[in-house]
């Protein structure tokens, strides 16, 4: 075998791409019984493709990807998905999608493609380890050993194992002397141990609010409440922060300064509620409910409880819950090409790599950034 790929998700078809641009013979892999399934189910609700806000890169926690993301950021992700017959929009907070709103017609057009570059396409192949120098795999025709020129592995990170990110690889490669980063939830809800009388505001959306966190940052987002906790766009954006040990509280009226509270609370009628107080106030339901949650015993200054309500976090939500994850292989495990130090002609990227970004687009476009480079890298060897 010439060139093999394992994982069909976009950082490895994008590898595969490169290598048959290359004039490379590609085979892909795929344990799954058909490719890109989280790719899929990230588009069900609208596939945000790439960012097109300033300071790209400036969303990563690893300044070792600038190169690859300078190479292929978001201009170039654009351009990409135009040349496989998709429109895109950008929306208000500028995050690109494709006119279709979905990842399938992208998928079809792009798998289109490789077919006619001559890319082959196994699916059912579950990769098992090594044979010596070889790779083994499970397939529906039995064990199978591969002897190919060249590897570029793209079998994603440690969450939503159901869709092929199962982190089964990680013994596989530290048993050959890869450092390898131990996986954690990104992007991620966080726990929460509610009172029966929150049950009626599960699925709820907290608009207008901010998130103020204990080491000085200070976020605008919405977030829903679930059963399980806290979780959407707002919480997912300081989920690093939170999950590294900051505490959190919640600015329920962030427009207005404390003094303009305490005198709109004076002007109630004596003998309101707490509720009826608040509702004069413009909090909506379910910021009550917060209130009367987390804010017990109330506090004569309720402007001051309004302005800093704090969030009794039990912690992140479990792994596979994520939407991405953090840790992977380590960048000094890594050459500037994302070959693999300890595994010559063997080469790795996209979730696998020990890189953690926000949602909104980043998390795409740097799977398919790196994809490119490692196919590029790895069609010169």
């Amino acid at each position: 075998m010439d060139a093999l790929v394992i994982g069909a998700g976009p950082a490895g078809l994008m590898a595969a791409e490169a290598l048959a641009d290359a004039g490379r013979k590609v085979v892909v892999v795929e344990a799954k019984p058909s490719p890109a399934r989280k790719f899929l189910m990230a588009g069900k609700s609208g596939l945000n493709i790439t960012h097109s806000g300033p300071n790209f890169g400036a969303a990563f926690d690893a300044p070792w990807l600038a190169p690859m993301l300078h190479e292929f950021g978001p201009a170039q992700v654009q351009e990409w998905c135009h040349s496989l017959g998709q429109d895109l929009f950008t929306g208000s907070s500028g995050r690109v999608f494709p006119v279709a709103m979905k990842a399938s017609p992208l998928l079809r057009a792009w798998l289109g493609r490789l077919a006619v570059a001559g890319v082959e396409l196994r699916t059912r192949w579950r990769w098992t380890g090594f044979a010596g120098d070889d790779f083994t795999f499970d397939t529906p025709d039995g064990h199978v050993v591969v002897k190919p020129a060249v590897t570029v592995l793209a079998l994603g990170g440690a969450s939503w194992a159901r869709l092929g990110s199962d982190a089964a690889w990680v013994p596989m490669l530290a048993g050959r002397g890869v450092a390898i980063s131990p996986f954690q939830p990104a992007n991620m809800g966080f726990g929460i141990g509610w009172s029966p009388h929150m049950a009626r505001h599960f699925g709820q959306p907290v608009k207008a609010a901010a998130l103020c966190l204990s080491n000085g940052r200070r976020e605008r987002g919405e977030f829903i409440i679930s059963s399980k906790g806290l979780e959407g766009g707002g919480i997912y954006a300081i989920s690093r922060d939170l999950r590294q040990g900051a505490t959190l509280h919640l600015d329920l009226m962030p427009d207005l300064p404390a003094e303009v509270i305490r005198s709109r609370l004076a002007k109630g009628r004596r003998g309101d509620s707490i509720s009826a107080r608040l509702r004069k106030l413009g909090l909506p339901p379910v910021a009550i409910a917060l209130v009367q949650e987390w804010g017990r015993p109330l506090p004569d200054d309720l402007a001051t409880l309004l302005k800093a309500l704090p969030v009794p976090l039990t912690g992140p939500r479990p792994l596979d819950e994520a939407i991405s994850s953090a840790g992977g292989i380590a960048q000094e495990a890594l050459t500037d090409e994302l070959q693999l130090r300890a595994l010559p002609r063997i080469f790795a990227c996209g979730e696998m790599l020990d890189w953690e970004a926000p949602t909104g687009g980043y998390l795409l476009t740097a799977c398919l950034a790196t994809g490119l480079w490692a196919g590029r890298a790895a069609a010169q060897v």
